[in-house]
């Protein structure tokens, strides 16, 4: 039986991906002239929505409900790549410099595009595996 040690590891290397692919996206978006909108937060927290949906489905299904591929994938992976506390960053960020109705959009199309993206992936997951 795994060792708390163990699984605060399976967690910090998942994190680690996690936050390495959040970081990437990040860059990326910056250099296709993201400067002004947050593009690359958006971007990350939808695919990672997305992926939530899908990857729980896969590890109640798939991997048999393994309590360390759950632990790697969903709290590991997906919470250092998700990124709430960058995405309110953000909006207040675009608030205080005066673009209030983007900031508005943004808060808006997050949530609502990214439980949309849950229950994308819940449905695809469900449908595949």
């Amino acid at each position: 039986m795994p060792t708390f040690l163990q699984h605060a590891l399976i967690v910090a290397a998942g994190g680690a991906l996690g936050s390495v692919g959040r970081h990437f996206i990040g860059v990326l978006a910056t250099r296709m002239g993201a400067i002004t909108f947050p593009w690359g937060t958006l971007a990350v927290n939808i695919i990672g929505s997305l992926l939530i949906g899908l990857l729980v489905e896969a590890v109640a299904r798939v991997l048999n409900e393994s309590a360390e591929a759950r632990m790697f994938i969903v709290i590991g992976f997906l919470g250092g790549f998700t990124t709430f506390s960058s995405f309110s960053l953000d909006a207040m960020n675009m608030i205080e410099r005066g673009d209030v109705l983007p900031a508005i959009a943004y808060v808006i199309g997050s949530v609502a595009i990214g439980l949309g993206a849950v229950w994308a992936g819940l449905a695809i997951g469900r449908l595949v595996f």
